[in-house]
C-alpha cells in the first residue's frame, strides 16, 4: 500500500468529483440523441487509455482492450458504457492503493476520479436520460427556451 493511499478522504475530496460527474452529465445532456450515445463512447474510449503508462504493464494494454470493447458496445448500449464507467472506478482504486495517481502531482486524483466515475456510470445505468427534460419539462434539443 501506498502512504498516498493512507491519507484521510475528507468530504471535500469526496464532493468535489460528484460536482464534476454532475456537470458533466449537466452538458452531455445539451447533446441531443443519438450524437449523446455516441459522444458517450467515445469519451469512454479515451477514458480507458488513460492509465496507459500507469505502472501495471501489460495489464494496462488489456484493461484499454476491454475499455474499447465497452466503448464500441456502447454505441448501441448505455449499459456498455456504465460497465466501462464501473471499470474505470475499480481501475482508479487499484491505481490509487498502487501509489500511481492519474495526475501525478495530485495524490487523491485517483480516488477523487474513483468517485467522479461512478456517478457517471448511475447515469448511465439509468440510460443517460436529459436532465433538463426531467428538471425544466422541455428536450435537451431546447433546454434554455
Amino acid at each position: 500500500m501506498s502512504p498516498q493511499s493512507q491519507l484521510e478522504l475528507t468530504a471535500t475530496m469526496l464532493f468535489a468529483p460528484l460536482l464534476v460527474s454532475t456537470a458533466f452529465v449537466a452538458l452531455c445532456s445539451f447533446i441531443a440523441e443519438p450524437a449523446r450515445q455516441r459522444f458517450s463512447a467515445i469519451f469512454l474510449a479515451g477514458a480507458g487509455a488513460a492509465y496507459l503508462s500507469g505502472g501495471f504493464g501489460l495489464w494496462e494494454f488489456g484493461f484499454c482492450a476491454v475499455i474499447t470493447l465497452l466503448a464500441y458496445r456502447g454505441l448501441e448500449n448505455y449499459r456498455a458504457i456504465a460497465i466501462g464507467w464501473v471499470l474505470h472506478t475499480c481501475w482508479d482504486i487499484a491505481h490509487h492503493l498502487y501509489g500511481n495517481p492519474i495526475i501525478p502531482f495530485e495524490a487523491t486524483s485517483s480516488i477523487g476520479c474513483a468517485v467522479c466515475d461512478l456517478g457517471l456510470a448511475a447515469w448511465y445505468f439509468a440510460g443517460a436520460p436529459t436532465i433538463w427534460k426531467v428538471r425544466f419539462g422541455r428536450t435537451a434539443q431546447s433546454p434554455m427556451g
